[in-house]
């Protein structure tokens, strides 16, 4: 398993740097082809009198155009200086939708085998018309996607760290993210129990590491007892290995597609300080 095409989902009106960077690097290595996608809705008419100012939705559709074309540039110049991505195939998709952000992008995952993005969850509070439903996105995308902090320079692949929770979403995270596990210096996966199913994480966390090696893929397991916040707990393992990516799973309930990362890892995103690989 591999991936052969990455979708990078790009957002508009600010700088997308840090990853583009990150997306032509993995490009590269991976020898994959890229799709770059930006989506956004237009400006949401609410209609009092039947009257809506004409040139309040013409300067809309002009801030709509201005930022999808230098959402493009700033792709088209990361990738033209990558010339073993491009030579791979590269694809530029601008998408205008009055249906949620979160839908189109997911529809538009069809073609890749992982998505990059640096949405945050807590940006559509601020502007649903740009801003994506990170939560809605996973649990609808069908495909890992990885979370890129803004603030982040480079995707170093020295240390990962799984986040494990015996749950059919973790483990086809696991699966999902082989191709970047092969590339890691080391692999340590970590569940966080209660002092009394310590023997039982142990166990399974024996079996994942088994089932790693047979694909090449050598991992150390470690099991943790709980402190009461198991976000914490776990973010303080990542910060003392220096793990440089997490991979947990998704799972959601309810029509409202409420969401939780393998039991604590939404926390540890929403931090928005370490990428995460995250799989529904």
């Amino acid at each position: 398993m591999s991936y052969a095409s990455l979708l990078i989902h790009l957002e508009l009106g600010h700088p997308n740097t840090a990853l583009l960077n990150i997306a032509a690097d993995l490009a590269e290595r991976l020898s994959a082809s890229v799709t770059g996608v930006a989506v956004c809705q237009p400006m949401l008419m609410i209609y009092s009198d039947g009257y809506f100012p004409a040139d309040v939705i013409a300067q809309d559709r002009q801030r709509t155009d201005d930022e999808m074309q230098a959402a493009e540039a700033e792709f088209r110049a990361t990738f033209d200086a990558h010339v073993k991505a491009t030579a791979k195939g590269i694809d530029w998709r601008p998408i205008v939708a009055t249906t949620l952000l979160s839908a189109v992008l997911a529809n538009e995952a069809r073609c890749a085998d992982l998505v990059i993005t640096g949405g945050s969850q807590t940006a559509p509070m601020l502007d649903q018309s740009r801003h994506l439903d990170i939560g809605d996105f996973v649990m609808r995308a069908g495909r890992p996607c990885l979370f890129v902090p803004a603030t982040l320079a480079e995707l170093a692949l020295d240390h990962v760290l799984i986040g494990w929770k015996d749950t059919g979403a973790t483990r086809r995270a696991v699966r999902d993210a082989l191709p970047l596990l092969r590339l890691a210096g080391r692999v340590t996966v970590v569940e966080v129990a209660p002092e009394d199913d310590l023997a039982n994480a142990r166990m399974r966390l024996r079996d994942v590491a088994c089932w790693l090696s047979r694909h090449g893929i050598e991992a150390a397991p470690l099991a943790l007892p709980s402190t009461g916040d198991d976000a914490a707990r776990l973010e303080a393992v990542m910060s003392e290995q220096s793990a440089d990516l997490l991979v947990a799973g998704a799972y959601g309930h309810s029509r409202w597609h409420e969401w939780v990362l393998g039991g604590v890892t939404r926390d540890l995103l929403l931090r928005g300080n370490r990428p995460a690989l995250i799989s529904h």
